[in-house]
């Protein structure tokens, strides 16, 4: 959902400005739209019932920066928004949405300048309540020699609306993980399934989360030690039930 910022739309406007211009005049005015660039989403799904927020849980609109064919930003473009899907409400002036009801797939959201239009997609998704533990206790055989095996099952964490529901999975929320012991941070590093440096994840449909750890081993004191992870959840820029939750990843020499 995210987009490319800085040259990247301007070369996109050029390389249209390049065709249209066979059969028009090209906008010279500083004013004339060249390209739309919709700003990074402050969170990849709005809560139903909700609008949408960034991580410290305050309302944010979908925004974006309008170019015109210099590759400078216009300040002064009325920029419109509308849904062309259910599942969201957003002022066509201001941009903040809401999600009005639940989908299986994003909806999507026009943002135009006069006849431009691009397009940015928003998932909804169910007000996280609980969030606990799935694989919250795993180990790890380290080597001083491969360093393919210094990386960790992944240890993961669910997030639901509601215990008593079977459908309550909350999808395309952020989790935060933190390594808070030991403290050396060399000696651990947490990292996506790419093996990608990375402190954070998003729930899949099943509200699952998950982060692995890659072991420095030559940064060890003792040949067997605990690495600790701290996972969490907020909505409105407040812990929800079980967060933070521990993770814990016993190490030790391997054969």
């Amino acid at each position: 959902m995210k987009q490319a910022r800085g040259a990247l739309p301007f070369a996109l406007g050029l390389f249209g400005l390049i065709a249209w211009s066979a059969c028009t005049d090209i906008p010279t005015s500083d004013n004339a739209v060249l390209a739309i660039e919709i700003d990074t989403l402050p969170a990849p799904s709005v809560v139903l019932k909700d609008t949408l927020r960034d991580s410290t849980g305050k309302a944010r609109p979908i925004s974006a920066r309008i170019f015109n064919f210099k590759g400078n930003l216009i300040t002064t473009a009325a920029v419109r928004f509308h849904a062309l899907d259910r599942g969201v409400n957003v002022d066509s002036v201001t941009g903040f949405l809401i999600g009005d009801s639940l989908r299986t797939t994003p909806a999507r959201i026009v943002v135009s300048v006069g006849s431009l239009q691009a397009i940015q997609s928003l998932l909804v998704t169910l007000r996280p309540d609980t969030v606990f533990g799935v694989n919250a206790r795993d180990s790890l055989a380290y080597s001083l020699l491969d360093s393919t095996k210094n990386i960790s099952n992944a240890l993961s964490v669910r997030v639901l609306h509601s215990l008593t529901s079977t459908d309550s999975a909350v999808n395309a929320y952020v989790v935060s993980f933190a390594i808070i012991s030991p403290t050396d941070t060399l000696l651990a590093k947490l990292v996506n399934d790419a093996n990608v440096p990375s402190r954070s994840d998003t729930t899949d449909e099943t509200g699952t989360a998950s982060r692995k750890i890659r072991l420095n081993p030559v940064r060890l004191t003792t040949l067997t030690d605990s690495i600790i992870v701290n996972a969490t959840v907020k909505y409105r820029g407040a812990q929800i039930r079980g967060s933070p939750v521990r993770l814990v990843l016993k190490v030790k020499l391997g054969p």
